[in-house]
């Protein structure tokens, strides 16, 4: 391993065999935060590192907030898998990736540390400024591949990320009593809370119809911006957080 220096912060390089270049001429507009699910960083790292894992990301985070770089940004990274986000299909051309180490379910959801935490916002925002990415562009894996991913789950520390300048977030609407929408209902409402879904960027159809998919956008949803509860079921908290978000998205410049 060698060391380099980008902006302000320090990292080591290693380089994984797992990319390529960015297809049709993409740049990053996406910043995709990730935990990598294993025992141990050092496992995770000689995972992403392995030409037989056929996967990669651009940099790993280690829990003393060591940062590893493992492909260039300039290419084509191999972390989201089949995914999908505001039309986009090919999100590893569209993206920068970030693998966290957090054992997720194999070690019952371990906290993120602090030390952690606060390389991953230096990170963030270094990349954020040399490419220009949009708070609403840094995304959970779970949010672009609902039906395959859970992480960084609902442990992770969004709000920290979004008070130093990273991300977007409001803070969740209370949990409370009144109506609901779950599996199997159908019309106009549910039309309504499909299309607020699909306006934000996820992948659910607006068919009027609360299927499956819907249910993962909005487990997906919740896991992000309201992990006190993640049910897929949309409440009049998950329903009020993601029109808030809508109705606080920053205004595009002409």
């Amino acid at each position: 391993m060698s060391a380099f220096e980008s902006d302000h912060l320090r990292a080591e390089v290693r380089v994984s065999p797992n990319s390529g270049p960015r297809k049709d001429g993409k740049r990053p507009s996406l910043l995709i935060l990730h935990y990598t699910g294993m025992e141990t960083g050092e496992a995770a790292e000689s995972w992403l590192a392995n030409p037989a894992s056929e996967v990669s990301a651009h940099y790993i985070v280690h829990e003393d907030g060591r940062i590893v770089q493992m492909v260039p940004e300039s290419e084509r990274a191999w972390h989201a898998g089949q995914s999908f986000w505001k039309g986009e299909a090919d999100i590893n051309s569209s993206s920068i990736g970030i693998e966290i180490v957090n054992g997720g379910p194999l070690l019952d959801f371990p906290e993120y540390v602090g030390a952690q935490v606060d390389a991953v916002i230096d990170l963030c925002k270094g990349i954020i400024s040399r490419h220009g990415i949009r708070p609403e562009g840094v995304l959970a894996h779970s949010d672009i591949a609902p039906a395959r991913k859970i992480d960084p789950g609902e442990k992770f520390p969004w709000p920290v990320l979004y008070d130093a300048g990273v991300g977007h977030w409001v803070t969740p609407s209370p949990i409370r009593g009144g109506r609901f929408f779950s599996i199997g209902d159908q019309g106009q409402p549910i039309e309504a809370l499909q299309s607020m879904l699909a306006l934000y960027g996820y992948g659910v159809p607006i068919d009027g119809v609360f299927g499956k998919t819907t249910e993962l956008g909005i487990l997906a949803f919740q896991r992000h911006f309201r992990p006190q509860k993640v049910d897929g079921v949309a409440d009049l908290s998950t329903i009020e957080t993601l029109h808030r978000l809508l109705s606080a998205l920053p205004v595009l410049s002409a």
